[in-house]
C-alpha cells in the first residue's frame, strides 16, 4: 500500500508545505523524495497506530483444561433449562 501514497519532491514539499500538512492531518500521509528516491514518510502524530497482530497460541502452556471439561456442570445447566427434577 506504500506505493499508493502521494510522493512529492523536496522543492514541491517546501512550496506546498501547508497544504501537504493539512492532508497528513486528514489521514493522507505522503512521501518526500530527493532526486526521485523516497526519503521520509510524513504522517500525522495523532493518527491511530495499527493494532498489533494477534497470534494463536500466545498463552500456550499457561492454561490447563480439565479432563471433564465437556461434561462439567451438566447437571446445573440442565436444571437451568428444565428445572429441578
Amino acid at each position: 500500500m506504500e506505493s499508493a501514497l502521494q510522493t512529492v519532491n523536496i522543492h514541491e514539499a517546501k512550496t506546498n508545505l501547508s497544504k501537504l500538512i493539512a492532508k497528513a492531518v486528514n489521514r493522507e500521509p505522503f512521501i518526500i523524495a530527493k532526486a526521485g528516491k523516497p526519503m521520509v514518510k510524513v504522517i500525522a502524530i495523532h493518527a491511530p497506530k495499527p493494532k498489533p497482530v494477534r497470534s494463536l497460541g500466545f498463552m500456550k502452556g499457561q492454561l490447563k483444561i480439565p479432563q471433564d471439561f465437556d461434561t462439567m456442570c451438566v447437571k446445573e445447566i440442565e436444571e437451568m433449562f428444565y428445572g429441578k427434577p
